[in-house]
């Protein structure tokens, strides 16, 4: 099994918003490899090695998967709802980064195991002080769980 410890999944799937986060990691000078899928379903395949990820060196287990709520195919939340529910790779951070605010998507995000909650901000700037926040917590100040992949149910 191989463990991308320097990987970042990152689910989005609107065009604009994938261009600014992928700008705002590389204003960050962020060096994590960051992997992108598109939609919920293929999130999920990712994270399980399934299909056209299963090649574990060049789709790496992230060390944290960044998710947007609002996806095509499974929602963020039937995402994280899966994931949970996966013994070997439930422990894997997960960081909402969508554009909800509503409460019931918080709480749902809470009650589903989510690690942390952000809110994508309306300026560039923002985000990149955002990004920056993020990377220095998630990947320099905080302990990673152990995973141990074994093969995921779908």
């Amino acid at each position: 099994m191989y463990i991308g410890s320097s990987t970042i999944l990152l689910v989005e799937d609107n065009d604009n918003e994938l261009f600014l986060i992928e700008r705002a990691f590389r204003k960050a000078n962020i060096g994590n490899q960051l992997k992108v899928v598109r939609d919920g379903e293929a999130a999920i395949h990712y994270l399980a090695g399934k299909d056209i990820y299963s090649d574990r060196h060049v789709y790496p287990l992230p060390m944290l998967m960044l998710l947007d709520l609002k996806l095509p195919r499974k929602s963020g939340l039937e995402v994280l709802e899966w994931l949970r529910q996966q013994p070997s790779i439930k422990r894997l951070p997960v960081i909402a980064l969508t554009s909800s605010k509503h409460s019931a998507d918080i709480d749902r995000a809470y009650d589903l195991g989510i690690n942390s909650y952000l809110v994508k901000p309306v300026t560039f700037d923002r985000l990149v002080e955002i990004i920056q926040a993020f990377e220095k917590y998630w990947t320099a100040i905080s302990e990673s769980p152990h995973l141990k992949e074994t093969d995921s149910q779908i």
